[in-house]
């Protein structure tokens, strides 16, 4: 099992940028895709990006394709999520997640991950 702790989350205008980190601990984390979701009020948990376990390629929802980037500091065991141009509809709280096995391909199914952080709020004002 693997613990997930994120940070950086908070209030900012419209336009503005956030840095979400998620710090893993618990088992290799070298080994394993990881990713970032999303869940908005009143909505189901989305998927927002994801990373392949060496950090050789990544994926994006539609949504935030060209103003999110996702990374991978496999010697500090934390993946970074760069915001930019944020937008009211971005907000929502933000789970880093851990995928269920090691290696393979970029996952992006809910189902595919097996560990889930506490959450982190991104609130994103017009």
């Amino acid at each position: 099992q693997v613990q997930l702790v994120e940070s950086g989350g908070g209030l900012v205008q419209a336009g503005g940028s956030l840095r979400l980190s998620c710090a893993a601990s618990g088992r290799t984390f070298g080994r394993f895709a990881m990713g970032w979701f999303r869940q908005a009020p009143g909505k189901e948990r989305e998927f927002v990006a994801a990373i392949k376990w060496n950090g050789g390629s990544t994926s994006y929802a539609d949504s935030v394709k060209g103003r999110f980037t996702l990374s991978k500091d496999n010697a500090k065991s934390t993946i970074n999520l760069q915001m930019n141009s944020l937008k009211p509809e971005d907000t929502a709280v933000y789970y880093c997640a851990a995928a269920r096995l090691p290696f393979g391909d970029v996952p992006t199914r809910i189902l595919d991950y097996g560990s889930w952080g506490q959450g982190t709020q991104v609130t994103v004002s017009s």
